[in-house]
């Protein structure tokens, strides 16, 4: 096959967005086809996790914006039959590169996050948000497609942009192959997960404010007050400081754990006794699936957008208010004493690799 398809991202630093597009530039690879994996750094968290069959294209820039000259110069010289993006300014980004370039390449972007809830996303100022708003208002209609994650982003675009609704399309994210099943059989030395001792919560995601792990942090110390549990927050981020001045202040450092990013979350999902996704912003939260996946009870709140469309579809686990540790709390409680839910693994086939990585294709107008 002579006809490329490319991936663009300004990182590969640990984010959902990234890991999904690892994800899916793997997948494509897999089936045959060039794949391009085109970043503004490749120095960071993903780097180990692309497949030798991807060709990762590092432009070695330190901001979006440097990426601008670099991705058009890609375009007019490897000319690849579309290109994917993902995160808002790579969106914008990608756009205008396509017109700057006279390049034919379909420009297919993707949107992980409800864009009305931009302003709880670290780095957004009052201004970068207007600024930001105005340029996706601007350039996400002359995209080729757009994607949304999930029917929540498709709806809050449709709403927050303008975009006519008839140029969104939602495909549910690349989430569950193979090889995580495999990694979440992999042996687990924690002390924590040896027989006879305390329950388990695990939390999964960057310590910024969108996650509000502060809260789930007040809901673990309420439930402690009532019996032995555990605590780990697996995740790297800004916050880190002020999420440890928060532990102490609690008194549960004994009981919790930060132990920064892990390159194999999942073996810690399938092991622990309950997921808590304490966030007050996501699109489709993938730690959700993966962990409902694997089999263990799930307690989310129900931020936009994501967690309810997935719970209800999956007809298990519960939803609390967000940023309400009293709830949260009794939720984890409540929880930890019931059952392990039946899991009827065809439910998740939405989230399948295989079937996103064949609409994606598709989308791109590649014949599978």
């Amino acid at each position: 096959m002579s006809e490329k398809l490319a991936l663009f991202l300004p990182s590969l630093f640990g984010g959902g967005a990234e890991r999904v597009m690892v994800n899916l530039a793997n997948q494509i690879a897999d089936k045959g086809f060039k794949v391009d994996l085109v970043v503004g750094n490749a120095e960071s968290t993903y780097k180990n996790q692309v497949s030798s069959k991807v060709n990762l294209v590092d432009f070695q820039t330190s901001r979006s914006i440097h990426t601008l000259p670099k991705l058009i110069g890609y375009l007019r010289r490897e000319k690849p039959k579309a290109l994917i993006s993902a995160l808002e300014h790579t969106n914008v980004l990608a756009v205008w590169a396509k017109r700057l370039a006279l390049s034919s390449t379909n420009i297919i972007i993707t949107e992980h996050t409800s864009a009305s809830l931009m302003h709880l996303q670290a780095g957004y100022t009052p201004n970068k948000l207007r600024a930001t708003l105005l340029a996706m208002r601007f350039s996400y209609p002359m995209a080729d497609h757009i994607i949304a994650v999930s029917q929540g982003v498709a709806e809050d675009l449709y709403k927050t942009i303008g975009l006519n609704p008839k140029r969104l399309e939602v495909i549910y994210n690349p989430v569950l192959n193979e090889a995580m099943f495999q990694k979440a059989n992999q042996p687990l030395d924690h002390p924590w997960f040896q027989p006879g001792q305390p329950p388990v919560i695990l939390g999964v995601g960057r310590l910024e404010e969108q996650k509000d792990f502060f809260t789930l942090l007040r809901a673990f110390a309420l439930l402690r007050q009532k019996q032995k549990a555990r605590l780990i927050i697996l995740g790297e981020g800004n916050l880190r400081k002020s999420l440890e001045a928060l532990i102490k202040e609690l008194g549960i450092e004994h009981d919790v754990e930060l132990p920064g990013f892990n390159n194999n979350p999942y073996a810690f999902m399938k092991n622990a006794q309950v997921f808590a996704l304490s966030s007050i912003l996501e699109g489709l939260p993938t730690v959700l699936i993966e962990a409902m996946a694997l089999g263990t009870p799930v307690v989310s709140t129900d931020c936009k957008s994501g967690p309810k469309e997935i719970i209800s579809h999956a007809g298990y686990g519960t939803l609390v208010p967000i940023q309400d540790p009293e709830a949260l709390a009794l939720a984890l409680e409540n929880t930890l004493h019931a059952a392990k839910p039946a899991i009827d693994q065809p439910i998740f086939n939405r989230y399948t690799s295989n079937e996103a990585t064949l609409h994606y294709l598709r989308t791109a107008g590649f014949k599978v």
